[in-house]
């Protein structure tokens, strides 16, 4: 599937250091070759530097010692050479420094480190509604988020960090760290570049999670296919709610509160049961959870992805299953470590 690729802006500051570059070293071979020179034609090593500088910077000092014909045809090339090459390594100090590629370059650089620096991140395909409030939601939780897309004008208002450029080439994903991430979101505008991601999101990494947003029924199957581990209809979701704010208000008001609100003691988490956790094996009434950590088990997920709700006390805890529990923050992390510990 071929995409059309916009002009990549982060391109500009790095081709001009690039050209700046190769102007410094066009200026150093002048300058050695300009030494190397005078040295043949009988100067001594300091007498041949200085030569060769004041050539090529024109300042118009006297030499330190005549000049025959020979190098005098020599500083003639020097000159028409040496002010050329300046110039242009001049105007493209002035062009890094005036038009702020420099800055956006250090940026970039610096935003760099901080990426590779990145493990178990999430990277967000798209900062479009759907994407802000993935990458608002995530960072809330604690998560840290990488923010792909091709528009520079969406990207300048992200205050997390992001790769410019076309999620369809494997060297954005990359440079987002996909090697070390941990999810990948899929939220574009198009369901065709969404299946395009995680096809290509799978071929990279293919135990990474995907989550994939689609905007037609027809494609939630597709995307699956395709390898995303979970499919999102926004539409059917804003649905969905809306009509459970006429049957059951308070009931969504509360799970809201308490999974992204925060303003509640209480909120819901997953845990996962370790195999060297003292719980596997363990039924709920011996493990006593609740007069340990606090914390109330409302189901457990198995490993096969079955849900057992309001579980009985002698439900039996497996190593691989997914406690969903609610408490307060305390009550979670005691719980945690129950879950984990050896």
């Amino acid at each position: 599937m071929a995409r059309r690729r916009g002009p990549d802006v982060t391109r500009q500051p790095r081709d001009a250091f690039r050209r700046l570059q190769v102007g410094l070293l066009a200026l150093a071979l002048v300058l050695a070759v300009g030494t190397v020179g005078y040295l043949l034609f009988g100067f001594d090593l300091l007498d041949a530097i200085y030569q060769t500088v004041i050539t090529v910077s024109t300042v118009g000092f006297n030499s330190p010692r005549p000049l025959d014909a020979g190098s005098k045809a020599f500083t003639i090339v020097l000159i028409l050479v040496g002010v050329g090459v300046a110039l242009y390594t001049f105007s493209l100090v002035l062009e890094l420094l005036i038009e702020g590629h420099m800055r956006d370059l250090v940026r970039r650089r610096k935003m760099e480190r901080d990426i590779s620096r990145m493990s178990g991140h999430v990277i967000v395909c798209g900062w479009g509604r759907v994407g802000r409030e993935v990458a608002r939601s995530l960072v809330i939780a604690g998560r840290d988020v990488v923010v792909v897309d091709r528009d520079p004008d969406r990207l300048g208002e992200v205050p997390y960090a992001v790769v410019h450029g076309d999620v369809t080439d494997d060297e954005t994903l990359h440079q987002a760290g996909i090697d070390r991430a941990a999810t990948l979101v899929a939220a574009l505008d198009t369901d065709a570049d969404n299946l395009y991601v995680t096809v290509a999101g799978k071929s990279m990494r293919p135990d990474i999670q995907i989550i994939a947003r689609a905007r037609n029924e027809s494609s939630e199957p597709k995307l699956l296919r395709a390898g995303a581990d979970r499919v999102v209809n926004p539409q059917q979701l804003g649905g969905d709610r809306m009509a459970s704010f006429v049957t059951q208000p308070h009931v969504v008001d509360f799970v809201d509160v308490v999974m992204h609100d925060g303003t509640l003691e209480f909120r819901l988490e997953e845990l996962a049961v370790s195999s060297a956790s003292p719980l596997s094996g363990a039924t709920l009434r011996s493990a006593h959870l609740r007069d340990r950590t606090g914390a109330l088990v409302l189901a457990i997920r198995h490993p096969d992805g079955g849900f057992v709700t309001n579980p009985s006390p002698e439900t039996v805890i497996a190593a691989g299953d997914v406690l969903i529990s609610v408490g307060t923050a305390g009550q979670l992390e005691a719980l945690a470590d129950f879950a984990a510990r050896r």
